[in-house]
C-alpha cells in the first residue's frame, strides 16, 4: 500500500515533480528574472521571481503558480517563459522553495514536506497576490492572466478574485478535476483502482484522529491528505465567470486522458468562455520527445496572439484549430 501511495501521489494532483518535466537550463545570457520577495501569510516571505516584458510594448501580465515539488523555476525560467514577449511575468514559489533550487521531489527537506498542503499554499499565495495588487496601485491597468502549472491550477479558482483586471485562467497540464477524482482515474489507468478505493480505510482513522497536520503518513503530511481528499476544483472552475484556456499532452503519464475528457464535458456547461487543446505526442511538461517540439512555447504563442487583440477573447487563437477531445468522448464515457 505504501508503494501505491508513493507511486500515485504525483498523479493525485497531476503534479509536476519539481518541474523536472520541463526543458533543463542551458548556457546562455543571464536571466532577466530577478528575485521579488512577496509577503505570504503570518509573516512568511515567498521567494517570487519577476521579469519585465522582453519586447515593447508591454501588453499584459502573467502570474504563475508552479507545480508540486521543492525545485524552483529560476534555473530555467528564462527559457521556459521566453515566448511571453510582451508580458511582465510574476512567478510565485511555495514557502521554503528557493527559486534556484534543483532538488528532486523525492529529496525534499522534511520540514517542507510537513508544511506542504494545498490550504497553506493557497493562503500564502493569496497574501502575495494582495501585496502585488497594492504595489501596482497607480500604475497603468493591464489585463492579467493567472496560469496554473499542474498542481498550481488547483489554487486558481480561489485566487482569481485577488487579481485585478483578470482576463482569464490558464491550465497547463492540469485536468480541472478534483484531485481525488483525478487520482482515481490515474489508478484505473494503471490497473490499481481497487487499491485506490481501499485508501480511505488506511487514511480515515488518521485523518479523524488527534495527530497534528505535520505528522507524516505515506510520505506526505497528514494535512496534505486532509486537504487533498476534499479539495474542490471542478465545480468552482465550471461555475466561475472567467475565460478558461486549457492545454495538455496526449502522452501525459501523470494525468490520464480520461480526466481531461471528463472535465471537458463539465466545462461545456460554463457560461464563460472555455477552450482546450490536446497536443499529440506531448508529455506532462508539454514536451514532444520524438520531435523536440516545445508545447509550452506553443501555448505562449497563442497567448501572445490573444494579447494583440484581447477584445476577441482568450480562446480566439484556438477557435480555428481542431481538437481530438470531442472525438474521444465516447471512450471516456465508457470508462466512467
Amino acid at each position: 500500500m505504501r508503494r501505491l501511495l508513493l507511486a500515485l501521489v504525483g498523479a493525485l494532483t497531476g503534479a509536476l515533480p519539481g518541474c523536472a518535466a520541463v526543458p533543463a537550463a542551458f548556457p546562455g545570457p543571464a536571466s532577466a528574472f530577478r528575485l521579488h520577495p512577496l509577503p505570504g501569510a503570518d509573516g512568511v516571505v515567498l521567494q517570487a521571481l519577476l521579469r519585465s516584458e522582453r519586447a515593447a510594448p508591454l501588453r499584459y501580465r502573467v502570474i504563475v503558480l508552479p507545480g508540486s515539488g521543492c525545485a524552483g523555476l529560476g534555473a530555467f525560467a528564462e527559457r521556459y517563459f521566453a515566448g511571453l514577449l510582451h508580458a511582465q511575468v510574476l512567478v510565485l514559489h511555495k514557502p521554503g522553495v528557493a527559486p534556484q533550487a534543483r532538488t528532486a521531489a523525492a529529496n525534499c527537506a522534511p520540514d517542507l514536506v510537513r508544511q506542504d498542503r494545498l490550504s497553506v499554499w493557497q493562503a500564502h499565495a493569496r497574501s502575495a497576490l494582495r501585496a502585488d495588487a497594492l504595489q501596482r496601485q497607480g500604475q497603468p491597468a493591464l489585463p492579467q492572466l493567472l496560469v496554473g502549472i499542474s498542481e498550481g491550477a488547483e489554487l486558481l479558482p480561489a485566487l482569481a478574485p485577488e487579481v485585478p483586471h483578470l482576463a482569464g485562467l490558464v491550465l497547463l497540464s492540469a485536468s480541472g478535476l478534483d484531485p481525488q477524482e483525478a487520482g482515481r482515474l490515474q489508478a484505473r489507468r494503471l490497473g490499481l483502482e481497487a487499491q485506490w478505493l481501499a485508501l480511505p480505510a488506511l487514511l480515515d482513522p488518521a485523518q479523524a484522529g488527534a495527530l497534528p497536520d505535520s505528522a507524516l503518513l505515506q510520505g506526505r503530511s497528514l494535512g496534505y491528505w486532509r486537504d487533498l481528499w476534499h479539495w474542490p476544483v471542478a465545480q468552482p472552475l465550471t461555475a466561475g465567470p472567467w475565460p478558461l484556456l486549457q492545454v495538455w499532452g496526449a502522452d501525459d503519464a501523470l494525468v490520464p486522458a480520461a480526466a481531461y475528457q471528463r472535465f471537458a464535458r463539465r466545462a461545456r456547461q460554463r457560461s464563460a468562455a472555455w477552450c482546450t487543446r490536446r497536443l499529440d505526442g506531448a508529455d506532462h511538461g508539454l514536451q514532444h520527445r520524438a520531435t523536440g517540439a516545445d508545447g509550452v512555447q506553443q501555448l505562449w504563442a497563442w497567448i501572445e496572439q490573444w494579447a494583440r487583440a484581447p477584445q476577441a477573447g482568450l480562446c480566439a487563437p484556438l477557435s480555428g484549430l481542431t481538437d481530438q477531445t470531442d472525438q474521444d468522448q465516447d471512450q471516456a464515457d465508457s470508462a466512467d
